[in-house]
């Protein structure tokens, strides 16, 4: 393809960045403990000896490490990247140098995004490793030539999970899936500490604003909204968040943010950032009423969270400031600066979540292969939930790779928990 590099099993940006990209790699492995610890031993058991995994997932310094993670364990796979601005190319250039099957370059048109997965479907995969269920839902219709191939899959995140879950109930699923994305281990974590981090990572570098003393509009307060405004207020914003949920507001208010209507909450934010996985969150009467210089991110796995096509409707120039930081002049000359296209902000203008979080959640995943390895065939086409014993052995390595202990229950105590005639 023109302007990239392709080979045998690979199409990237550029493989001269593939020391660039071993350098990243090594940095995020040397703090992914817990994968490390797993790596070692399926290096000797291989696990997934005889699989073919099909990875539809961030290509980043952390899901590299995931890659070799998977192969050290015994299985083939091909990768592609899970959003069009997300692939760091120099990662992708050094797994293309080590001699891993990827497809994925930052800057992809749609169709060069359903180009790449078609292409790691190419060699049959017998297990899916999804993030936002795009690869799965190609095996299940354009593609559904490789359905009957398929052992199982695994899904990364929150709108993934959404959608493979609305599947399952509509009889389509044809092959089960485990929800990686709700283990507690991934969820409480990585969702909120990740993409808290991550989110306010990527809006400073494409902004360099002060987030001091400003008020910064969060739409949605699930595990990710929650980690975003946490974050805000501690570099000092102003917190409003927005819901259509109410418990969710409800726990808004109880952790002492502001809560009203977007309606409400346009014309007083300085900064806003959705994470709904719903589309038409901001739209042209929000932007027509936001404070001149105000500035517009996403943080959902799609992109359909704010009307970009409205904003260019209603805007009478445009031009880029900055990376990943474009103004749009509206008629009245109000300034209003989308970021990263309105594509995932943390990814696309930053470098995703840190390594220490994404240790957790890979883990998940490659325990998650391995189960289906073992247990798919035996598995109903159904969404999975982790394991207690998963989640809880996986926090337990976490803490002992941290240094830190905890206090184990003695057998009188475990006799009390359970006697039910224990009173007063």
């Amino acid at each position: 393809m023109e302007g990239l590099d392709t080979g045998d099993g690979y199409a990237v940006r550029d493989i001269g960045l593939a020391e660039e990209g071993s350098l990243r790699v090594d940095w995020a492995r040397s703090r992914m403990p817990v994968l490390a610890a797993l790596r070692e031993e399926a290096e000797r058991t291989k696990p997934l000896a005889g699989m073919r995994v099909a990875g539809c997932l961030h290509v980043t310094k952390e899901t590299a490490v995931l890659v070799e993670t998977i192969a050290a364990a015994g299985a083939e796979l091909s990768w592609s990247g899970c959003n069009p601005l997300s692939t760091q190319d120099d990662v992708a250039a050094w797994l293309a140098r080590e001699g891993y099957s990827v497809y994925a370059w930052h800057g992809q048109s749609v169709d060069d995004f359903y180009w790449c997965i078609d292409k790691t479907l190419e060699f049959n995969p017998t297990l899916t490793l999804d993030d936002g269920a795009d690869l799965i839902v190609r095996v299940h219709g354009e593609r559904s030539e490789y359905a009957a191939g398929v052992l199982g899959g695994t899904e990364e995140t929150t709108t993934g999970v959404h959608r493979l879950r609305a599947m399952a109930a509509a009889g389509d699923l044809k092959y089960p899936v485990i929800a990686v994305n709700d283990a507690v281990t991934k969820w409480d974590f990585d969702n909120v500490y990740g993409t808290g981090q991550s989110t306010l990572d990527g809006i400073l570098r494409a902004t360099s604003v002060l987030i001091a003393g400003k008020t910064m509009v969060v739409a949605g307060y699930g595990h990710c909204g929650k980690g975003v405004a946490m974050r805000a207020r501690g570099l000092g914003a102003n917190v409003i968040v927005t819901e259509v949920d109410p418990l969710a507001a409800l726990r808004a208010i109880m952790d002492g943010y502001q809560v009203m209507t977007m309606d409400e909450a346009a014309p007083l934010g300085d900064l806003f950032c959705t994470a709904t996985g719903m589309k038409d969150i901001i739209v042209d009467r929000h932007f027509a009423v936001m404070k001149d210089g105000a500035i517009v991110s996403n943080t959902g796995h799609y992109d359909c969270e704010i009307d970009v096509e409205a904003l260019e409707t209603i805007s009478k120039s445009v031009r880029t400031i900055r990376k990943d930081n474009e103004e749009f002049t509206l008629e009245n000359g109000n300034k209003i600066h989308l970021l990263a296209r309105g594509r995932l902000v943390n990814l696309a203008a930053a470098e995703g979540h840190p390594s220490e979080v994404m240790d957790m959640s890979f883990a998940n995943q490659f325990l998650s292969l391995c189960r289906l390895a073992a247990e798919a065939k035996d598995m109903d086409n159904l969404v999975y939930d982790i394991t207690l014993e998963q989640d809880q052995n996986l926090a337990t390595t976490k803490l002992e790779t941290i240094g830190v202990r905890i206090d184990v229950l003695s057998d009188d105590q475990i006799e009390y928990k359970d006697d039910y005639t224990a009173g007063t």
